[in-house]
């Protein structure tokens, strides 16, 4: 073992050994060869996660030497931790799962990273006598594992993270197993990579959920305050206002209320990709009375603002569903403020309620721009928006139908769309009721 540039406290430690692959070889026999080349056709092929292909390769490579337990991580946050990203193990429960994050700063796993050497810890007992700080050996210890053999895993001639091999028995590996290891290693990078890539997506998905979440939370109440605030003075609770006055507080309430609407669309989005956007079913849900009547409410001000009339078609019988209200206001109140904001002045929206099959149809109709029906496809994806002239002049997030899309999903329902170009536009709601799993 070179000792130039090992860490002082792991010099001339017999209980660890740093191998560098360019200073010591061993031949790989042909049993080995058969077995990498297994591998290679296993990585190859379509289809299969990088978890699979890792119980494969523990499968078949765990009687070569001893072998009780494969691991990968990767590394995260700049490569200051290093985090659990798939096990196979002979036993259960492990303790050291997915997800398992530790720092790495003045451990063995930084040198590891840094010098491209593979670490084998020959006793794990005597290693945390050793070095008790470290939290992860004491887990693997607690699962039985007594020695060890980890080397660096690549992508791009860049480390990205680390390859565990862990025994029951001490002393089970020597440095002539490294090569074998870093082998196997270098045949798993293509499935590597693909794993790597959409981890780094995922946490970026993560991290943009979150901070889109915190922020949208945030500011949603200082605009709230706001609207209420100029509301009470355009009622002249506080006092008469000059109309210049009326008129820049109008303006501010205009203003502030897309704000709000931008919120809303952003924690909703927020919400699914954090994947707390779920369904919490309700049985028998007055769909007129609970959900459809109260948006009308809600968004009758802005409708009269505009001059436009709301007519509702409902059956003759309550129209009760299995469903999650909560939802399906968020659905309709995004139809109906669609249908105002894109909807002539002076014009109605026509909204009709009918039982289908357990469930309901709602259809949202105004008259409008419309849309050419090439742009149907486009309508229902995240931060889509049309691309007519008539429909760019209004703002918007992109995000609305998206979120009923999803929403509609989440009931096993479906979301559909028709226009005439210059004319009318509609929306179609359909939810299944008690068809749904």
């Amino acid at each position: 073992m070179d000792l130039n540039n090992i860490p002082e406290k792991y010099r001339n430690n017999p209980n660890v050994t740093f191998v560098n692959p360019d200073h010591y070889t061993a031949d790989i026999d042909e049993s080995a060869r058969h077995i990498l080349d297994l591998i290679n056709q296993r990585v190859g092929g379509a289809g299969e996660s990088l978890h699979d292909i890792l119980k494969y390769v523990f499968d078949e490579t765990r009687n070569l030497f001893h072998c009780n337990r494969l691991g990968l991580a990767f590394l995260t946050d700049d490569s200051q931790r290093v985090t659990a990203y798939a096990s196979v193990a002979e036993y259960e429960p492990l303790r050291l799962k997915a997800g398992y994050t530790e720092d790495i700063q003045n451990s063995s796993l930084e040198y590891i990273l840094k010098s491209g050497k593979t670490r084998i810890i020959h006793d794990l007992k005597t290693y945390i006598d050793q070095y008790p700080e470290t939290r992860s050996s004491k887990i693997l210890l607690h699962e039985g594992v007594r020695s060890s053999m980890t080397c660096p895993l690549h992508v791009d001639d860049r480390i990205v993270g680390l390859f565990f091999r862990s025994s029951f028995e001490p002393h089970s590996y020597k440095p002539e197993h490294v090569h074998f290891q870093l082998a196997i290693a270098e045949r798993l990078s293509q499935a590597i990579e693909k794993a790597y890539r959409i981890e780094q997506l995922r946490d970026a998905m993560k991290n943009y959920g979150e901070m889109l979440g915190f922020i949208s939370h945030e500011i949603k109440s200082p605009i709230g305050a706001t609207i209420m605030e100029c509301k009470l003075m355009l009622d002249n609770y506080l006092g008469d206002i000059n109309p210049k006055v009326r008129d820049r507080l109008q303006r501010i309430v205009t203003r502030s209320e897309h704000l709000l609407g931008m919120v809303r669309d952003y924690l909703d989005i927020s919400r699914m990709e954090g994947g707390e956007l779920k369904a919490r079913f309700t049985e028998g849900v007055n769909i007129q009375d609970t959900i459809v009547n109260p948006m009308i409410d809600v968004l009758q001000t802005t409708a009269d603002e505009k001059g436009m009339t709301v007519n509702l078609n409902v059956p003759s019988d309550a129209l009760t569903v299995r469903c999650d209200p909560d939802l399906l206001k968020i659905a309709v109140t995004n139809f109906l403020s669609n249908a105002i904001k894109y909807g002539r002045e002076n014009t109605p929206i026509d909204i009709n309620l009918q039982k289908h099959l357990d469930g309901f149809r709602l259809t949202v109709r105004n008259e409008g721009p419309g849309f050419p029906k090439s742009e149907i496809p486009n309508l229902f994806r995240k931060f889509s928006r049309l691309q007519t002239k008539e429909l760019l002049k209004q703002k918007g997030t992109g995000l609305g139908l998206y979120t009923v899309w999803r929403i509609a999903k989440l009931h096993r329902g479906n979301i559909s769309a028709d226009s005439e170009e210059g004319s009318w536009a509609e929306f179609t709601l359909t939810i299944p009721g008690s068809e749904m799993e």
